[in-house]
C-alpha cells in the first residue's frame, strides 16, 4: 500500500474517531488565502477554505480543513507553465499561547491535496502556521503550505484572513 494511501486512511480514521466519541465542532471558520509560490513556475496562489475546530481545551484544538487552492502558472524560459488547482483535506493541532483560547497561536496540519488539474493526482500536504485570533471571530494567519509527490515539491507562503463562527 502506498504511503499516501496509508496516511489518508489514518486521517479518515482519526476524523471518524472524533465523530464517534461525541465530539462536536465548536467553531466554523471561513477564510481566504493569498499566497506567494515558492516555485519558479507560478506567479500567485489564491484559495478559500472552511475549517471545523474541535476544542480539546481552551488552549488546544483539533482543526479539520478543506477548500480549494489555485496556483497561477507563468512563462518560464519560453514555456508556459499551466495553472494548478487542488482540494486540500487536512487535520492537525492548534495551540493557543494564551489561556483564554484566543490571541497568538501555532498550528500544524497534515493531509492530502487532491489535484483537480488533469493528471495531477494526490499529494502529501503539510502546513505549519502562526496566527492571531480575536475573540470577535477575526483570524489572521501566515502559513507555509507544501505539497510533496514523487520527489517533487510545490509550496506557498500565504496569508489567511478568516472569520470564525461559534456553533
Amino acid at each position: 500500500m502506498k504511503n499516501s494511501t496509508k496516511f489518508f486512511a489514518t486521517a479518515v480514521a482519526a476524523v471518524a474517531l472524533f465523530f464517534t466519541t461525541n465530539a462536536s465542532a465548536q467553531k466554523l471558520g471561513i477564510g481566504v488565502n493569498l499566497g506567494v509560490p515558492t516555485n519558479d513556475g507560478y506567479s500567485f496562489a489564491i484559495g478559500a477554505d472552511a475549517r471545523l475546530q474541535f476544542d480539546v481545551s481552551k488552549q488546544i484544538s483539533i482543526p479539520v480543513t478543506t477548500g480549494y487552492t489555485h496556483f497561477l502558472g507563468k512563462e518560464v524560459a519560453g514555456v508556459d507553465v499551466p495553472d494548478f488547482g487542488y482540494i486540500p483535506l487536512k487535520a492537525g493541532v492548534k495551540i493557543f499561547f494564551d489561556e483564554t483560547g484566543s490571541g497568538l497561536y501555532g498550528l500544524g496540519e497534515l493531509g492530502a491535496a487532491f489535484g483537480v488539474t488533469n493528471g495531477s493526482g494526490t499529494s502529501f500536504l503539510y502546513s505549519p502556521a502562526l496566527g492571531y485570533s480575536w475573540s470577535n471571530g477575526l483570524d489572521l494567519g501566515v502559513k507555509y503550505e507544501g505539497l510533496s509527490k514523487g520527489g517533487g515539491n510545490l509550496g506557498q507562503v500565504a496569508l489567511r484572513v478568516a472569520y470564525g463562527f461559534k456553533l
